[in-house]
């Protein structure tokens, strides 16, 4: 009986702990363990520690499966690394940094630094790459926004991309404050309500110059003749 110790880790960002169901397979170069629950209610920052239990040893942990269910209603859950320690003593590392959303299984390759790859001896690996390559290719496609302009995600909206690469809830509301100030500036400054051109480069400097903007001012200097 080989018995692996597991630390699991939540992200410590706002609404990164979920109460849906989360459970672990562990992946060896000699064969998996079963699927074992970990306790529910997962909080921002906090770790679960859980013991994997398998009829013998798995070999090196070559990748983890992080089972996702949802009980009742949908809770996402960020899920930060997971650390494995073999019945041996050696330390996995799996990074992961990932918002786990529905019901999914993600796969997260092992993290540590190594000199010689085992892709090329271990097929599982070889399954895994391929598979995140082609979930890269159709969910990152390119559109024509409009002939002779560059082409674009061939998605209608932000919203529409997956969460871990979207800005996070935090970025994304200072992005939208920064917006919200800088169009109030420029309202304030007329900018906006212009509606004929710039009669001299002391008018462009004018208003630029009471914002945040003012480095473009400074830069509306005529060379010298």
């Amino acid at each position: 009986m080989a018995v692996y110790k597991v630390k699991v880790a939540t992200g410590d960002i706002l609404k990164a702990g979920t109460k849906n169901s989360i459970s672990i397979t562990l992946v060896g170069s000699r064969g998996e363990s079963r699927q074992t629950t970990i306790k529910h209610w997962f909080l921002p920052g906090s770790e679960k520690d859980l013991t994997v239990h398998c009829e013998q040893d798995l070999g090196p942990i070559v990748l983890i499966r992080l089972h996702k269910w949802r009980l009742f209603l949908e809770d996402a859950w960020f899920c930060k690394d997971v650390r494995v320690t073999a019945p041996d003593g050696t330390l996995y590392r799996f990074p992961c940094y990932l918002w786990l959303e529905g019901v999914i299984t993600l796969e997260v390759r092992e993290g540590s630094g190594r000199k010689k790859l085992v892709d090329d001896e271990l097929e599982i690996l070889k399954e895994h790459r391929r598979q995140e390559l082609e979930a890269r290719q159709e969910a990152y496609q390119w559109k024509i926004f409009a002939e002779g302009w560059p082409r674009c995600l061939n998605v209608d909206s932000v919203l529409d991309l997956d969460s871990n690469v979207q800005f996070s809830c935090v970025r994304a509301t200072d992005f939208k404050g920064a917006l919200i100030f800088q169009k109030t500036s420029h309202l304030l400054t007329g900018f906006l309500s212009k509606s004929t051109s710039w009669k001299s480069l002391d008018e462009m400097r004018s208003i630029f110059s009471r914002s945040k903007g003012r480095e473009i001012g400074g830069c509306l200097v005529c060379p010298p003749p």
